[in-house]
C-alpha cells in the first residue's frame, strides 16, 4: 500500500520555493551588510595593514 508519508525523495516544489526565498533573502542580508560603509572602511584597514606588513 502506499504511504505518503514514507515517500519522502527530497524537497517538494513548495520546500523548494521556501529555500531558495530564504537563501536569496540571505544573500541579499551579507550584500547589503558588506556594501556598508562601516564594513568596507573596516576591510580597507584590514587590506592596507596587510599589504603594510608584507612591504
Amino acid at each position: 500500500m502506499w504511504n505518503p508519508l514514507k515517500n519522502d525523495r527530497g524537497m517538494s516544489t513548495v520546500e523548494y520555493a521556501i529555500g531558495l526565498v530564504m537563501a536569496a533573502a540571505f544573500a541579499t542580508a551579507l550584500y547589503l551588510i558588506i556594501k556598508s560603509d562601516a564594513v568596507q572602511a573596516k576591510l580597507a584597514q584590514i587590506v592596507q595593514s596587510a599589504l603594510s606588513a608584507v612591504s
